[in-house]
């Protein structure tokens, strides 16, 4: 039997369901050490020690240590907000903010460098990487304040800098970032296993790569501040850019570093992982699904209009048919309003497909926090701009002032998944129905 549109939210929190069920953060995990060998073929080592940061640090931990059983020295992992209250001794657990760090952050970020620095030559250091990594590994370089770090990040992310450009910066800012993390534990082995969160999936930029080498330059992150207006965000960053650039600070760690030589980079959970199991779920729910190999990037207007195009370019074959993206847009703010790259991008995409009948738009951050809210992303119709109205909304009024949440809100389409303790970017659905 043919999908239909009255199910349609149904089918939405089916293809959400089907994309979170894969980026389990645990089973990642489980992936990573059968892919890497036997957990008993660890024991060659003096010690064993365990790090973590990101949204699925929690998870990610408890698999690992099922996997090691006693074989755990120790180790401390940041975490999110309210599960420092786990039960994974004998890892130390610290709370982390996200996405401005806070002394809670700089706590957990010592604690972890502590750690990669108590681990000797012939030791294993296990990093769980995931999403929000890059903000709970803040541990600034001498001379740089938390309040400085804050305050560069606050600046990029309101002028819409992708990661890739806010974390040129981090790395070069700070200690454990741009293989800073490797730098400590050397010459002890090092085992990272990475939930990436990052399209592309690029080792350099997922959690501002701790365990990688870094392409960025001084030079680079001086650009990024220029670039997005950010010169003036903290003198004191700005002047720590600018004495690197002249060659006056050592440089992040580089392709070929001996820092390296004892590093293994393992990615256990992706975007396109998640893209092709909503894609499968959409099948089985009897559209003809189509999963999108190129991510969708840049500014959340635009990339909505995009994905309508979808609409207008398929001619063949005939709804139903679902077309799953991935990947992570951003959103310049200029409004006082409230919502997240998500939620803006179903807001303009009910724009752009107003009037149409059967079509669907949603867009969902995996990790479920999109932007400073408490909702995952939410839902557009070709019918959600006539609701609107209806009850004296002006769809335009609202995206202009950044304020999709509280629209989406008042019409009962947002999509509440709550933390989900796992990250891999966002997802966005296509969903066309038969008339």
């Amino acid at each position: 039997m043919a999908p239909h549109w009255k199910d349609h939210r149904a089918h939405v929190d089916t293809l959400v369901r089907a994309a979170l069920d894969t980026a389990d953060p645990g089973e990642a995990v489980r992936r990573g050490f059968a892919q890497h060998a036997d957990p008993k073929t660890l024991d060659g080592y003096g010690n064993i020690w365990l790090v973590g940061c990101g949204k699925a640090s929690v998870a990610m931990g408890r698999a690992a240590l099922e996997q090691l059983g006693d074989g755990v020295a120790g180790g401390a992992l940041c975490v999110p907000p309210g599960q420092e209250r786990a039960d994974l001794a004998p890892l130390a657990l610290y709370p982390a903010a996200h996405p401005l760090p806070d002394e809670r952050n700089l706590a957990g970020a010592t604690a972890i460098g502590q750690v990669a620095r108590n681990a000797s030559g012939g030791d294993l250091l296990i990093c769980l990487i995931s999403g929000g990594g890059s903000a709970h590994l803040m541990l600034p370089t001498e001379g740089l304040s938390l309040d400085d770090l804050r305050a560069v990040t606050q600046a990029l992310l309101l002028g819409g800098a992708p990661i890739e450009h806010l974390n040129a910066v981090r790395k070069h800012c700070e200690q454990l970032k741009g293989g800073g993390l490797a730098r400590l534990a050397a010459p002890a082995n090092v085992w990272a296993l990475i939930l990436s969160d990052v399209v592309g999936d690029r080792l350099d930029v997922i959690a501002s790569g701790p365990t990688s080498p870094d392409p960025t330059t001084y030079a680079d992150a001086l650009a990024v501040l220029e670039r997005y207006d950010s010169l003036d965000a903290s003198a004191a960053v700005t002047a720590h850019l600018q004495a690197g650039a002249r060659g006056e600070r050592p440089e992040t760690v580089k392709p070929g570093d001996e820092a390296l030589r004892g590093v293994e980079n393992t990615i256990v959970g992706t975007n396109t992982l998640a893209v092709s199991a909503a894609a499968e779920a959409a099948s089985a729910l009897g559209f003809t699904a189509r999963p999108v190999e190129t991510p969708i990037e840049g500014e959340a207007r635009e990339v909505a209009r995009q994905i309508a195009g979808a609409l207008a370019e398929r001619t063949a074959p005939d709804p139903p048919f679902a077309v799953v993206f991935g990947g992570e847009t951003t959103v310049t703010v200029r409004g006082q309003g409230e919502g997240g790259r998500n939620q803006e991008l179903a807001l303009a995409a009910a724009l752009e497909i107003e009037g149409r009948e059967g079509v669907v738009i949603a867009s969902f951050a995996t990790d479920g926090i999109d932007g400073p809210t408490d909702a995952a992303g939410a839902i557009a119709t070709g019918q959600t701009c006539q609701r609107a109205r209806e009850i004296g909304l002006d769809p335009r009024a609202y995206l202009d002032d950044n304020d999709s949440h509280a629209f989406f809100d008042l019409l009962g389409d947002l999509i509440n998944t709550g933390p989900t303790g796992t990250n891999v970017n966002d997802l966005a659905f296509v969903l066309a129905y038969s008339k």
